[in-house]
């Protein structure tokens, strides 16, 4: 295979670069990204980075050997795809050729679609993001964080650790309902709330006015920053045209193949594929650990390589406060929640399951214990139903 485009500069392009090489590819690479910057780590952003400025140095990715000779052509994003002519073209005009394609163009901010004007309205997706909120965190200042997710709840503990005064929205019962659950939610609450943080829950942003917000019940908000925490699109408008269903991502077969084109494959948070470890929805995974493992497989499957089955486990982890989450499996596919070990009040084990199966861990502390369930998953554990 000759040229190889990577559209998407972030650690799924970098992934995908390095994997073509340790794949056997000597032809052309050209990665394309839209962001200025190389490759960086974006955890941080919701966490170090808004307690104290962090360079570029320090959380840009180390370059390997292998991919000393790729081209990079950063901060000019593609911005249309014909498939058919084998053809991307860049913001500024340019039209790149290609034999291979990678689609690793990631997500953006979702963004609140309310009326009015008035705080400083911020998301927390990239570096330059991360710099402008943290000038305005500072102690007493209001903030309201719109979102309960991740992102929300992260940025929320961070800037309560400024001495901001916090206030969290979101129209879920319970903080980061939708990868935990109500009852380990519950306990996140109860946590932050012990922090000083302030949840309105249920609701949702109605407007924004002069002062701060007013959500959908009439509640007044006052807050002179507003994060917009509120999830993420993914980023497929520049492959309109082509007969793709865009409708959630790009989808995907077992193998990584976009649609089944051979000369396309899709890799991280962008790429909706099924899990054969779980079912045949295909399904996109938003977690740190996707470019790595889409990459390595993706890489094969573009060279013509036989990969074998793709069967990732999903892994994740949020700091809040001093308290590490750590995740395996895929938490959110159970519908049987239990406590496996500890106690919720301080370290805990909490297991997921579905149909008797163990699909997904969340370990509130215990790091001692996250080799054994990682295994567990792996090995495909099966429990008693209870």
């Amino acid at each position: 295979m000759g040229r190889i485009v990577v559209a998407g500069a972030s650690l799924g392009g970098l992934r995908a670069a390095e994997q073509l090489r340790a794949a056997g590819h000597t032809g052309e690479i050209v990665v394309v990204g839209d962001e200025p910057h190389p490759p960086y780590n974006r955890p941080p952003l919701s966490k170090e980075a808004l307690a104290t400025e962090i360079s570029l140095d320090r959380v840009a990715f180390r370059m390997r050997p292998s991919v000393a000779d790729v081209a990079w052509r950063l901060g000019t994003p593609v911005v249309r795809a014909d498939l058919a002519a084998r053809t991307v073209h860049l913001a500024d005009g340019t039209e790149i050729r290609y034999d291979g394609l990678v689609v690793a163009t990631g997500l953006r901010p979702r963004r609140l679609d309310a009326p009015g004007t008035g705080p400083s309205r911020h998301v927390v997706r990239t570096l330059d993001d991360a710099a402008a909120l943290r000038e305005r965190l500072r102690p007493g200042v209001r903030a309201a964080v719109v979102g309960a997710g991740f992102i929300g709840c992260e940025v929320a503990a961070t800037a309560r650790t400024l001495g901001a005064d916090v206030t969290v929205v979101a129209p879920e019962e319970q903080p980061m309902l939708r990868p935990l659950g109500a009852r380990l939610g519950a306990e996140l609450r109860r946590r932050h709330e012990g922090r000083g943080v302030r949840f309105l829950l249920g609701r949702t942003v109605a407007r924004f006015t002069g002062t701060g917000l007013e959500l959908s019940d009439g509640t007044q908000v006052a807050a002179e920053v507003v994060v917009e925490a509120v999830g993420s699109v993914p980023c497929v408008e520049w492959l309109d045209g082509n007969g793709l269903d865009l409708s959630d991502g790009v989808l995907c077969d077992g193998a990584l193949r976009v649609e089944g084109r051979p000369e396309v494959v899709a890799v991280g948070d962008v790429a909706r594929f099924p899990n054969p470890r779980y079912d045949d929805v295909p399904r996109r995974v938003e977690h740190w650990s996707m470019p790595t493992d889409t990459a390595r497989h993706a890489a094969r499957t573009l060279l013509g390589q036989d990969a074998g089955p793709f069967m990732p486990l999903p892994s994740f982890w949020s700091d809040q406060y001093d308290l590490r989450l750590q995740s395996f499996g895929a938490p959110g596919l159970g519908d049987d929640v239990r406590v496996l070990e500890g106690d919720l009040g301080g370290e805990a084990v909490v297991g997921y399951h579905r149909d008797g199966r163990l699909v997904g861990v969340v370990m509130l502390g215990a790091a001692r214990r996250q080799a054994h369930y990682r295994g567990l998953l792996l090995d495909d554990a099966r429990v008693p139903a209870s």
